[in-house]
């Protein structure tokens, strides 16, 4: 036996930490792509057993890989191959410790699913707007250990701007106490949004503080058809004049995306895809009253139909409805899946210049690879997109990852960097993508990511190999 396994199980219990059966819900990651081996699966119950357990991993010189719900997609929270890594799952974390509804905040574990936090908020008359596809399973230390995006950034920002403070376990194994409900605290360095974003390489996040909103008093869904991407632009520019603040969500959905949707999951009955390139979901959510909000849409879909930037459009008549879009927009990863392996691309550009990437580079991959698939889809309102390409129908997806992945990166991720764009907007680095951030990514930047890596971590334990380029 590995001798740091008894101070683990001294740490947290026995019964949370794991060596044996079948560990494959924390060795392999969400999209399959990495099997690692863990050197045990330990599962803390509370702030000081993480830091326990931190303080026995150093001492014993052993690595540490967080955890959250696992279900990030660029292989930043499972093991190596090598069987030395720990995975600290954070999941038996999962209360909410208080809430402040004077002070619009709350503060929780980091091991709480976002779909509870939802609830919790809500239970109290309130909206924590956080949403993704994955709010049933995700962690809010997963979200912000990537600085997770979603549905609604466009009017609530990412979950950077959702957290007020943070509790962090270091790589020493001390704890960080920043749990503060301040909106304004200029004492210093702004310790919190070092972690953020940081995928557990700086420190283990183990509670936030978050804001809350007062819950709207309706909110509403619409789908328009759109003749183009320059329309989907022109049309997010109407929304914003005609809703304002009260614009939450704009997603864009290419024809092919939405046609998957429509081929693997036929009862979600795809609206309006047939015949026009691209549609968009709008949200808004208002203030005043359902009649206000449904007003201010009608007023804006005249005005899109008139402009020519929708063709067609449809206003949810009631909840379930809105759900449906909702439901239909989100199936896109999945009926993806279920159509066969493919290589994402989670970036983003300036709104503005997404319609000339998109075209460019459509025009290049189709060049290089006949047949090839777009799926196209994303937050249109944040210039966020998921372009991914999927092999050509009836191919073997296996052999065209194996033969494509790279070179389609390579064109992909170079235009992208032509338009001033981002290779990762809302996923993280992970191990996926750190061998491609000397290429896109100030050598300045790098360097002191390096430097705040060896000041915060100086014996590289904390899941080492993600994040910083030549990182120990």
């Amino acid at each position: 036996m590995n001798a740091l396994i008894p101070h683990l199980r001294a740490a947290v219990g026995a019964a949370n930490v794991l060596t044996e059966g079948d560990l494959s819900a924390w060795e392999q990651d969400w999209r399959k792509r990495s099997r690692g081996k863990a050197l045990a699966v330990v599962r803390p119950g509370s702030t000081d057993e993480v830091a326990a357990v931190v303080r026995a991993c150093a001492a014993a010189g052993t690595p540490i890989v967080p955890q959250g719900g696992n279900t990030g997609l660029v292989v930043g929270g499972v093991p190596d191959a090598s069987g030395r890594e720990v995975v600290l799952s954070l999941t038996r974390m999962n209360k909410v410790r208080a809430i402040d509804p004077a002070n619009l905040a709350m503060t929780v574990d980091a091991g709480c699913v976002l779909q509870n936090l939802q609830l919790a908020a809500e239970e109290a008359g309130l909206l924590f707007p956080l949403s993704l596809a994955a709010e049933g399973s995700c962690t809010i230390g997963g979200n912000l250990a990537t600085n997770a995006g979603g549905t609604q950034v466009l009017r609530y920002g990412n979950t950077r701007e959702l957290c007020l403070g943070l509790e962090v376990v270091t790589a020493q194994g001390e704890v960080w106490n920043g749990l503060t409900g301040l909106r304004k605290d200029n004492t210093g360095y702004d310790l919190r949004d070092l972690f953020i974003g940081s995928e557990g390489t700086l420190g283990v996040i183990t509670g936030a503080t978050l804001k809350l909103y007062p819950l709207p008093a309706a909110t509403l869904t619409a789908w328009a058809a759109v003749p183009s991407l320059e329309a989907a632009v022109t049309l997010l520019g109407l929304a914003r004049r005609h809703l304002g603040a009260g614009l939450t969500g704009f997603e864009v959905m290419g024809q092919f995306a939405l046609g998957l949707a429509d081929k693997h999951y036929p009862h979600l009955r795809v609206p309006l895809f047939r015949d026009h390139p691209y549609c968009v979901l709008l949200e808004n959510a208002d203030q005043e009253s359902e009649s206000h909000a449904r007003g201010q849409f009608e007023r804006l879909l005249e005005a899109a139909l008139e402009d020519g930037c929708a063709a067609d459009a449809v206003v949810a008549e009631n909840i379930g409805q809105a759900r449906q879009l909702w439901h239909i927009r989100e199936s896109i990863p999945l009926a993806q899946a279920e159509e066969g392996l493919n290589i994402k691309h989670d970036i983003s550009l300036p709104v503005s210049r997404i319609p000339a990437f998109c075209a460019e580079t459509d025009a290049l991959l189709r060049q290089e690879i006949a047949g090839v698939r777009l799926v196209n889809f994303g937050h249109l309102g944040d210039g966020n997109l998921h372009y991914n390409v999927q092999a050509p129908e009836g191919g073997d997806m296996k052999a065209f990852l194996d033969a494509n992945e790279e070179r389609v990166n390579k064109l992909v991720y170079d235009q992208v960097k032509r338009f001033d764009g981002s290779i990762s907007a809302e996923h993280g680095i992970g191990a996926l993508k750190v061998g491609k951030l000397p290429e896109y990514k100030s050598p300045v930047a790098i360097a002191m990511m390096r430097s705040l890596k060896l000041a915060l971590d100086p014996q590289g334990l904390l899941n080492p190999g993600r994040v910083v380029p030549g990182g120990h």
